[in-house]
């Protein structure tokens, strides 16, 4: 599906903030993924187009951050932190739980798409693990019954339109 005019006015707007497109190339991933759910082939090639970049680059980099998804997922998206600090202060305990709590294993979405629960590599919190981020937000010293409380309310929760793309709409030029 292509990206919307207005994604597409976005992501020329952040581009012009900047003195090469490759420069813009996270935040206009945002948009795209807060549009469409996740970044298929052709979404990458029209923002490679838009950005004067090739699409074999603007996949190496969709494909290489945790935070953008090539495959259509939840809706709510845990990414829990599975390192050594985290692990430490119980991690695979709690990752163990939330898979018991949601039905899933960690990589999987609930089938009415829903929540998706990912492991991933350190959130640098590692002071205050266990650390999971959801959407744009941190949550630390978790416990199953923290846990417990964030998914029973998003159960409930209206639907997000689309994954947030934080720092996309700064204000300004930066100067140089």
């Amino acid at each position: 599906m292509p990206l919307s005019p207005e994604s597409t006015r976005r992501i020329r707007a952040i581009a012009a903030r900047y003195p090469h497109g490759q420069s813009a190339l996270i935040p206009a991933l945002y948009v795209a993924q807060g549009e469409q759910g996740s970044l298929s082939d052709d979404t990458l090639a029209e923002i490679a187009g838009l950005l004067g970049m090739t699409p074999v680059d603007v996949k190496a980099i969709a494909s290489f951050y945790t935070m953008f998804y090539r495959q259509p997922g939840g809706k709510f998206v845990f990414q829990v932190c599975g390192t050594l600090s985290c692990a430490l202060c119980g991690a695979e305990e709690l990752i163990r739980h939330m898979e018991e709590k949601l039905g899933i294993r960690a990589g999987q979405s609930t089938p009415d798409g829903r929540f998706k629960l990912e492991v991933v590599e350190c959130l640098g919190a590692c002071g205050s693990g266990p650390v999971m981020l959801l959407g744009d937000r941190y949550h630390h010293n978790l416990t199953p019954e923290l846990v417990d409380s964030i998914i029973d309310e998003l159960k409930t929760a209206p639907l997000p339109d689309g994954l947030p793309a934080p720092q996309v709409e700064s204000a300004g030029k930066p100067e140089r």
